[in-house]
């Protein structure tokens, strides 16, 4: 066997290793709080493995937040089901984003510019990906069929509508202003209202 081929399994696990552990902090600490030396520690690597990797903490940040938003069970359309209707493949998709951000609470309100980096353009480049990706998303739950066939003025409101929930949520993480459960119950009933009133209120381009 060559020998390149026997070392990358190692290589591609010893970086699974460090963004896994890199992810645990950050959700529980904050991107500021930690050191690159306790997430070496954390992954159970040398501190040098880190820069060979991904360079910098700025640069395994990123990738932290890359990976986060990408294997998020919400990035996926739900299944159909026998019987399951668009409002209840929209509630399941609304749970596992509420899901996600819960479980990383720190490294999500940092990456939407709450503390951290702020404003990052990397960030924000891997937001915007994301953010494009779900209302892609979103036009299939609801059953608007292919995104790509979808007009722009539907991308549009479900851009609005991605803006609306984030800083909803961090009304619920940063400022405990409503329950989880509050939370969902509104953004459940807000989109049905979007994608109906408000979206048909709108002049269509010719």
């Amino acid at each position: 066997m060559p020998h390149g081929t026997a070392v990358a399994p190692a290589r591609d696990e010893r970086r699974l290793q460090i963004l896994a552990a890199a992810g645990r902090l950050f959700s529980e600490r904050g991107y500021s709080a930690v050191s690159t030396t306790e997430i070496a520690e954390e992954a159970g690597v040398a501190r040098g493995l880190l820069n060979h990797y991904f360079g910098t903490k700025r640069g395994l940040y990123i990738e932290v937040v890359r990976e986060m938003l990408r294997m998020r069970p919400a990035q996926e359309v739900p299944e159909y089901v026998n019987g399951a209707t668009p409002h209840e493949r929209l509630s399941l998709s609304i749970d596992r984003w509420l899901e996600m951000v819960s479980r990383n609470r720190e490294s999500w309100l940092a990456a939407v510019g709450a503390e951290g980096l702020g404003r990052d353009p990397e960030i924000e480049a891997v937001l915007d990906e994301a953010r494009e990706q779900a209302t892609a998303n979103i036009i299939e739950t609801l059953g608007l069929g292919p995104a790509a066939d979808a007009p722009p003025e539907l991308h549009a409101v479900l851009r609005a509508y991605g803006g609306m929930a984030e800083a909803a949520t961090r009304e619920w993480l940063e400022r405990d202003r409503w329950t989880r459960e509050q939370l969902a119950a509104f953004l459940k009933a807000a989109l049905p209202s979007l994608v109906g009133d408000a979206y048909e209120a709108i002049p269509k381009q010719t």
